[in-house]
């Protein structure tokens, strides 16, 4: 699926999402940081969003994740709290946090900081009963932090939406 500029173009991902989901009788929460928010904007806005989606959390920075999402420290610190550990922690702490069946926890950077040595990339992973099923590392081309951001949350619905269909 392309990205468009436009953080509308989340809800046409959330659909077939919604129905697997809905049709499964499960439920959702997501823990962001890179996306600051827009997967959970994306789940709100789906039709009968209070059926399944629990809830989110935008954890932007090292303390608010190891506080709200049980990130460990050490780890966290010397990763700059981008990793896949990180984002394996979160997915499952969140959906702790909410009880719900999927959770879903990304990481990464969408501009380019020293701590990343000018390099932008993402971590996410999706659990579910508390156990992962997918984790992965994105890597987008050079852009707007926003598009970029963008690129992101729909790479992750794409790699939900796949997995949903892979498994009965």
């Amino acid at each position: 699926m392309s990205s468009s500029a436009d953080p509308l173009s989340l809800k046409k991902s959330i659909d077939p999402i919604r129905d697997r989901i809905l049709f499964r009788k499960e439920t959702i929460a997501i823990a962001e940081s890179v996306t600051s928010g827009l997967l959970q904007l994306a789940f709100s806005m789906a039709a009968d969003a209070e059926k399944f989606y629990q809830g989110g959390i935008t954890a932007y920075n090292i303390g608010q994740k190891v506080r709200h999402l049980n990130i460990e420290p050490i780890h966290a610190m010397s990763s700059n709290c981008v990793s896949l550990k990180v984002a394996v922690e979160m997915a499952i702490e969140v959906s702790k946090t909410f009880n719900s069946d999927w959770g879903i926890g990304i990481t990464g950077y969408a501009s380019p900081v020293p701590e990343s040595e000018n390099k932008l990339f993402a971590y996410f992973a999706i659990a579910y009963k508390r156990k992962i099923v997918v984790a992965k590392n994105i890597k987008p081309k050079k852009s707007n932090p926003f598009s970029i951001q963008l690129f992101y949350a729909h790479e992750v619905l794409d790699e939900f939406h796949t997995y949903l269909n892979s498994v009965e």
